[in-house]
């Protein structure tokens, strides 16, 4: 007699074994799906989750920072605190040179409050006076048209780009406002462009509720001078803004003589730092995740164990005839690994299906059609079998030391064992 793990009659009585014990089988199978399926949620919610997050900061280059001007909070070489200053378009020009490992360094302008009017119609919001360079730090959502460009800066031009709720506001029945005049602060802008936000944190106000134009014209428009209102800065892959950024303090507080220690004169902001964060907070999550579906599978893999030495228990008297008619040792611990095998597969196949079917409803909630990334809650098929592999490895082992056990048995002792 020659029992393997291809033969049917094997699998039939295998089967016909389990059946033989509905509640102690269903109880033990319960355990591995839940197992399989923490697991697979676990890493599947965790991963979703961080798409969800980074989403957030989709719209931004990664290694992005910023300064902001702010008064002064301590004395310095005369100056009493409280002083307000201002960056300056020199400013900008000397940290492009003085620190080559930046892509871009932008001065932007903006002024709150702003009426912008067509027609009848009209918002008042954020305008914002941008270089060609601004679509390098944010990657603002073009619906029509086009951004700022290099032609527009240099030549003054009197060109907006409106945000997508502004154009709604000011366009109401749908028209396209592609060529059209927008008057801002009663003078008249033709609109080259409609854009928006593409993530929900703003470094720099909502494009959706503004208006972009170029940031020469701002400057003459509002007798700006080579004032800078915010500083925006993008460092190459390489470059790591957090200890860039604390240079660049330096040398603008060295430039318009502002005390070394005082950290309230400017607002410094590190995107590249949160991303890291993220970074971090995620691994974590990871790691969590996995010790946690883990330690929920070692204890499915154990309920397998168990009833694997009740089996052999009950079935003492059985394994002793079939040694007595010729079983071998191999034909016994195949047998008894093989029903470890079968109750893996069949409840691990339903943990992960169980899984799949939730990470999908999450996926689909989660990911509205205007979404500007996708957060990725379904695992990938090689994950699923990996981690069906992996319960499956565990739980053959759980099965070994019963058959081994029941390979032990003498015949005789069995056959008379009650």
């Amino acid at each position: 007699m020659k029992l393997t793990i291809f033969d049917i009659e094997n699998w039939k009585e295998i089967g016909a074994t389990l059946l033989r014990n509905k509640t102690r089988t269903i109880l033990t199978g319960f355990g591995i799906f839940w197992g399989v399926a923490m697991l697979a949620l676990l890493t599947g919610g965790a991963r979703g989750g961080g798409d969800m997050l980074r989403r957030n900061f989709a719209g931004f280059a990664t290694n992005t920072g910023g300064v902001v001007a702010e008064n002064t909070t301590i004395p310095f070489k005369g100056y009493q605190k409280g002083r307000g200053w201002s960056m300056n378009l020199s400013d900008a020009e000397v940290i492009r040179v003085a620190f080559p490992e930046l892509e871009a360094v932008v001065p932007t302008f903006q002024r709150w409050g702003i009426s912008f009017a067509h027609g009848k119609n009209s918002f008042s919001g954020q305008l914002v006076g941008a270089e060609a360079d601004y679509t390098k730090i944010l990657y603002p959502r073009l619906y029509e048209g086009r951004f700022i460009n290099e032609s527009d800066v240099s030549g003054e031009r009197r060109v907006a780009v409106i945000g997508k709720k502004v154009a709604s506001q000011l366009f109401p029945d749908g028209s396209s406002p592609l060529g059209k005049l927008v008057e801002i602060s009663n003078t008249p802008y033709s609109i080259v462009g409609v854009c928006g936000d593409t993530s929900e944190v703003h470094l720099n106000g909502s494009l959706d509720e503004g208006v972009v134009i170029p940031s020469s014209t701002f400057r003459r428009v509002f007798g700006y001078g080579d004032k800078v209102d915010f500083l925006m800065i993008s460092g190459r892959p390489e470059a790591k803004l957090s200890e860039i950024l604390p240079r660049i303090r330096t040398l603008l507080y060295r430039r318009h003589d502002i005390h070394p220690a005082d950290q309230g004169a400017a607002w410094i902001i590190n995107i590249a730092e949160s991303f890291e964060q993220i970074g971090v907070v995620f691994t974590g999550i990871d790691i969590l995740a996995w010790f946690i579906g883990i330690s929920t599978l070692l204890a499915g893999v154990i309920g397998i164990g168990n009833i694997m030495w009740v089996i052999v228990k009950e079935r003492t008297q059985e394994i002793g005839i079939r040694r007595a008619i010729g079983a071998t040792p191999r034909d016994i611990i195949v047998q008894v690994m093989s029903e470890g095998m079968a109750l893996t597969l069949i409840f691990g196949l339903c943990g992960v299906c169980f899984a799949a079917l939730i990470l999908a409803v999450m996926q689909h909630t989660t990911n509205p059609p205007d979404a500007v990334a996708v957060a990725h809650f379904q695992m990938s098929f090689a994950g699923a079998m990996t981690i069906l592999g992996i319960f499956l490895l565990l739980g053959t082992l759980a099965g070994l030391l019963p058959s081994l056990k029941a390979m032990k048995i003498k015949p005789i002792e069995a056959i008379n064992a009650k």
